[in-house]
């Protein structure tokens, strides 16, 4: 497999040249299995560059994989371009609505009216097909395998295992570890962190052996704070996770929109002084910055 990053930033599109390094787009990462079937994951404005790419081949059959349905997600599905072109495939997938009481068909729908974008879902002319995904049951994209894993968001957000010929992928689109609502002293606390404490495990569990985590590292562990319940991880608690789980490569992403490239080198750098190998550690996962253009091979 590989894996390649086309966007990594959060919230909101952060281009500039403070941002060059590592790219101002917002989340897509494009996947390729083994025998070449592709996965799209997320459709931020990073798929737009993706989309100029995939041209060159026509024609386009793509899975994209739908994490969330937030903005920074899916921004850039209108201006996927293969989406317009006869002979092209392309199928949906993600998570029922539990507010409208809808499934991802309604992701093009919301975005393509008249008010906020001048063409009509009609008008894209390749062979788009919608699917609902359900927590815990596969998906078949061609040799590869797609396991959505229900995270922690203010909204249903699937994270996704891939395996393909024994080696393994996972992407968290946006997740916050469970939180302890409740103050040490609280009565209830005690319970609360039980629970919580089994949600952790059996997500530990889903990903054992997976060999690149690509985890939502939005804060620091100080940022986190004063931003408990928004939904999203810190750099901290990401590379603790990788270290835990042992898995052969952590890949920290979702980078704060207001932090430049140099500040985000200084808070990874300050982050694994905290939390990553020390010496004699036999750790042996490699940790990094997700960056626009990097590509990983399994």
């Amino acid at each position: 497999m590989k894996v390649r990053f086309w966007g990594v930033r959060g919230s909101i599109a952060s281009p500039g040249p403070q941002t060059v390094r590592y790219g101002g787009n917002t989340t897509c990462i494009e996947v390729r299995s083994d025998a070449g079937a592709l996965i799209i994951l997320d459709a931020g404005t990073g798929i737009y560059p993706l989309a100029q790419q995939l041209l060159k081949h026509l024609p386009v059959q793509a899975n994209i994989f739908m994490t969330h349905t937030h903005w920074d997600h899916i921004q850039g599905l209108p201006f996927f371009t293969p989406l317009y072109i006869p002979g092209n495939s392309i199928r949906i997938h993600g998570g029922y609505d539990v507010v409208s009481r809808r499934g991802i068909e309604q992701i093009m729908e919301v975005q393509l009216q008249y008010s906020f974008f001048p063409v009509r879902e009609a008008e894209m002319k390749a062979a788009i097909d919608y699917r609902t995904v359900n927590v815990g049951e596969a998906v078949t994209v061609g040799d590869a395998t797609v396991t959505p894993l229900l995270l922690n968001h203010p909204v249903v957000n699937f994270g996704y295992r891939i395996d393909c010929n024994g080696k393994s992928v996972f992407f968290t689109g946006d997740h916050e570890p469970w939180p302890n609502i409740y103050l040490p002293e609280d009565s209830e606390h005690a319970e609360y962190q039980r629970m919580i404490d089994q949600q952790q495990a059996h997500l530990d569990a889903a990903l054992s052996g997976v060999d690149i985590l690509v985890a939502d590292s939005s804060y620091t562990a100080a940022e986190y704070q004063t931003k408990i319940g928004w939904g999203h991880g810190s750099l901290e608690a990401s590379i603790a996770w990788g270290r835990r789980l042992g898995v052969k490569t952590l890949v920290c992403t979702h980078h704060e929109p207001e932090r430049d490239d140099n500040a985000l080198e200084v808070a990874f750098a300050a982050a694994m002084r905290v939390a990553g190998p020390r010496p004699g550690d036999n750790c042996a996962t490699e940790f990094m910055l997700s960056r626009e253009g990097m590509e990983l091979a399994l």
